[in-house]
């Protein structure tokens, strides 16, 4: 068959995937540059610059009249932005509100929507008109201080960026969404910015902590409390930092003994009414009783500012409801920064350094295109009016050669061959009025001639200069500052430390529980107490099915919880900070609240209000290893993805971690049916960054033994052991030598192939309750005083029913859903507070055949 010839081009075979991956980072680069992204020299995006641009096109100034938006829209999507009218339309209305700019540069004329979330109305309603600020981005334009390039369709040109004349990226910020990434630069205080701009003009290597002495942190235009300069800080340094932004509130008497709480300031891009605005956020959480104080809420907002009125029922602490607001809804909210734009046309995450070193680049090549513009134009004019100066002195002869030439032409010809003029000069000579021959016009061409030398002259000094160009953009920026700045709005508390908003919340008992699938919930005690000790229990949470209550302590609000992972991380938490719910309620998912990886899973949890309660902790870890370290080092600021609590290596993982006092013994159990028991004291201590050293000798194939189990030996309690097929046996403890540490242990029960090698144990006391877990999902409950106590070396009972092609996965001790106290709980020898609270990372998969998890 004959191939068929496509004449005028080539065909070249492509793959898809690469066409396919060429067209995408095609269309995220064009998404980069041309939407949604700032340029960093006049922080402006792409639709912003062309709105500006084309009201000054069409002289729509602060000394105009308004225009229609509708006509805005219209000149603004014909000739620079055909991307719809929409949104040019709201980044029209974007930069007319005083609630999203810190500094408008469109003024609005009719409704711009509203901090209530208020929509716009239609562009056929509203009018608008450039701010005089918005001037100072224009100024010079048409002086060649920037490029230019083809509109979209060619017919005309637009700017690729504006001059500029003051920091924007900083003074009003940006937030975009592009492809793969996104921006969010808050704004500042229109004075700090140009102090701070000032102050690198002066010293190029001045210090971040240098540049906030004038540049304190964003200033934004809904005001607010920003806490703490850590973020601030973090944010000028990197690029990347978290600014924690609250309201502005305070405590005022009612009548009848009653109080209110009055907010008068929002945190930035908070909206005070609306669906999901602040006022009904807050009387659903009233409705709901998360914060029942709250009696009524009112807004008596009018023009002279916000007021939004909380009343708060009789005898309740304003400052603890205040705090469970901050905590609950938008009063307190976090400000992420991330200051990406475009340098060279490329997106780079920048510090505040490299903003203010782009920005007063521009501004450099700006002054200097300037300048050679307007030299060019004062040459040009210092030309013509050489020419008219020889004319003037020899006036009587130009009139004569004028008068005796039969044409334009020829007198032109004549001027230029007798007095040695250029053919602009013999122009100008022949476009000369005759009044202009007077005396007194004479003097005036003379007198513009010695200002256009003085002027060229001082246009050459400051091109040859660079010291010159740095010192009038510094004027240039006073000069802004002067007629443009104004007080900051956002009040900057001076240390994290100095708003302490733990004394705002109310010091009371909570009941901490966690499921075996990783559901944790918080609860005031007092939710439980609601009959006497004989009563039949209220349900204490609902749950899927399958799942139970593995871990239930009780500690005060203000305690510490330290989460320990298999990858040896800890994370930390204030117990008032733990996820609150109703009784009902599952709960949270652990991995919702805790920046856990794929393969990471929680072990242990430990509870403390000091660190004092005790000396150690010890850690045990499934090859073996063992490492104690002071509690008190885990007393210091824990990142928000945590910290290393012990070196784990890629082939190991942490199993436990318990409590030690000097004089206690630690218990080690593995999968081959040994025990080994030793001191405390034969585990010197470590620092918390440290691997450890061998606790049990399970030999160097981990496939055929490894730790299962780790724990505080006492004589008079049991250790339980399970074995893979479902038999099992209590022990006490004390018949369990004593050996020494990284020894291979004694016999803890016979195993024998029908019973598998040990699955699970646990210390455990006789009126505790326990539940076998096995690999197919299977979960069998009993209680400890139902398992028969044996001697260390029998072979244990049947303690569970597995099939043949299962086997049981791990034990754990397990709290009745159903408890009218849980006090009673406690004191029955379920977990003390204090103690361990988690111990077997419920929520993690099944583990494979040769690595059985901890108990």
């Amino acid at each position: 068959m004959a191939t068929e010839v496509i004449s005028g081009g080539n065909i070249e075979p492509r793959a898809l995937e690469d066409e396919m991956r060429t067209a995408y980072l095609d269309y995220a680069m064009s998404v980069i540059v041309g939407r949604a992204l700032p340029d960093v020299r006049d922080g402006l995006k792409p639709v912003h610059r062309r709105v500006l641009y084309g009201m000054s096109e069409l002289g729509i100034g602060p000394t105009r009249g308004y225009a229609k938006c509708a006509r805005i829209v219209g000149e603004v999507m014909g000739n620079y932005h055909p991307h719809g009218d929409s949104s040019i339309y709201d980044t029209l209305v974007r930069l007319a509100q005083d609630f999203a700019m810190r500094y408008e540069l469109v003024d609005g004329q009719g409704n711009f929507g509203s901090i209530d979330d208020d929509p716009a109305a239609a562009m056929r309603y509203t009018e608008a008109r450039l701010t005089r600020l918005a001037l100072e981005m224009l100024r010079d334009l048409d002086m060649d201080t920037v490029d230019f390039s083809p509109n979209y369709d060619g017919r005309t040109t637009e700017p690729d960026v504006l001059p500029a004349r003051f920091p924007n990226l900083l003074v009003n910020g940006s937030a975009g969404i592009a492809v793969g990434m996104a921006t969010k630069i808050p704004p500042h205080n229109l004075g700090e910015a140009i102090d701070a701009t000032i102050a690198f003009i002066e010293d190029p290597a001045i210090s971040i902590e240098g540049l906030m002495q004038h540049l304190k942190g964003p200033d934004f235009p809904t005001a607010g409390i920003i806490l703490g300069t850590g973020g601030i800080k973090d944010a000028y340094e990197t690029g990347r930092g978290r600014v924690r932004i609250q309201a502005k509130a305070h405590i005022e008497p009612l009548s009848q003994g009653k109080e209110a709480i009055v907010v008068t300031e929002l945190p930035y891009e908070v909206k005070k009414g609306g669906d999901n605005g602040l006022i009904r956020k807050i009387a659903d959480l009233a409705n709901e009783k998360k914060i029942p104080e709250v009696s009524d809420i009112r807004d008596e907002s009018d023009k002279r500012g916000m007021r939004l009125v909380i009343e708060l029922k009789r005898d309740v602490l304003p400052k603890v409801v205040l705090n469970k607001l901050f905590k609950h809804t938008n009063m307190q909210t976090t400000f992420g920064v991330n200051m990406v734009a475009l340098v060279d046309g490329v997106p780079r995450t920048l510090n505040l350094r490299e903003i203010l070193r782009a920005y007063v680049d521009h501004q450099r090549e700006v002054v200097v295109r300037r300048a050679k513009f307007e030299l060019a134009q004062k040459e040009a004019r210092a030309h013509v009016l050489e020419g008219l100066l020889i004319a003037l002195d020899n006036l009587d002869a130009v009139i004569a050669v004028i008068r005796n030439s039969s044409d334009r032409e020829t007198a032109r010809g004549e001027l230029m061959s007798r007095f040695g003029l250029t053919l602009i000069q013999a122009q100008a000579i022949l476009d000369l009025r005759l009044a202009q021959l007077t005396a007194l016009e004479s003097d005036a061409i003379r007198a513009e001639h010695a200002d256009v030398m003085e002027r060229i002259r001082e246009l050459r000094e400051l091109l040859g200069d660079e010291q010159q160009v740095l010192e009038l953009i510094k004027e240039e920026l006073t000069d802004i500052k002067e007629r443009f700045g104004d007080e900051r709005r956002t009040i900057i508390t001076h240390a994290e430390g100095e708003i302490d908003i733990e004394d705002l919340i109310a010091d009371q008992q909570m009941v901490i529980t966690i499921t075996q699938d990783g559901y944790i919930k918080s609860l005031p005690l007092n939710t439980y107490r609601q009959q006497r000790r004989g009563g039949v229990g209220v349900t204490g949470m609902n749950m899927k099915d399958g799942d139970y209550i593995e871990h239930l302590f009780v500690c005060s609000s203000h305690d510490y919880l330290l989460f320990f992972s298999n990858r040896g991380k800890v994370y930390r938490s204030k117990v008032y900070e733990l996820p609150e719910a109703s009784r009902q309620s599952k709960g949270r998912f652990l991995r919702n609240f805790l920046p856990l990886r794929e393969d990471e899973r929680i072990q242990s949890v430990l509870s403390t209000r000091d660190f004092n309660e005790t000396q150690f902790l010890i850690f045990a870890t499934r090859n073996g290893t063992v490492k104690k370290t002071e509690l008190q080092a885990y007393n210091t600021p824990i990142k928000a993805d945590g910290i290393i609590a012990i070196k784990v290596r890629d082939d190991d993982e942490l199993i436990a971690v318990r409590n030690v006092d000097p004089g206690d013994e630690v218990v080690m159990v593995s999968k081959q049916g040994l025990a080994v028991r030793f001191g405390e004291d034969d585990a010197r201590a470590m620092g918390r960054d440290t691997t450890g050293v061998r606790g049990m000798d399970v030999g160097a194939d981990a496939r055929k033994n490894s730790v299962i189990a780790m724990d505080v030996a006492q004589d008079d309690l049991d250790l339980l052991v399970v074995t893979e097929n479902g038999f099992g046996k209590r022990t006490l403890v004390r018949e369990y030598r004593k050996t020494s540490r990284g020894a291979k242990g004694v016999k803890t029960i016979q195993l024998t192939e029908t019973k598998g090698g040990l699955a699970g144990a646990l210390v455990v006391r006789e009126h505790e309750g326990l539940v076998f877990i096995s690999e197919g999902g299977m979960v069998q409950r009993t209680s400890v005083k139902g398992i028969n106590r044996y001697g260390r070396n029998s072979q244990g009972v049947k303690v569970m029913n597995v099939r043949d092609d299962d086997r049981v996965r791990a034990i754990a001790r397990v709290v009745e859903e159903t408890a009218a106290d849980p006090t009673v709980a406690l004191e029955d020898g379920a977990v003390p507070p204090g103690a361990d609270a988690v111990d077997a990372g419920g929520e993690a998969p099944p583990p494979a055949d040769d690595a059985p998890t901890d108990a």
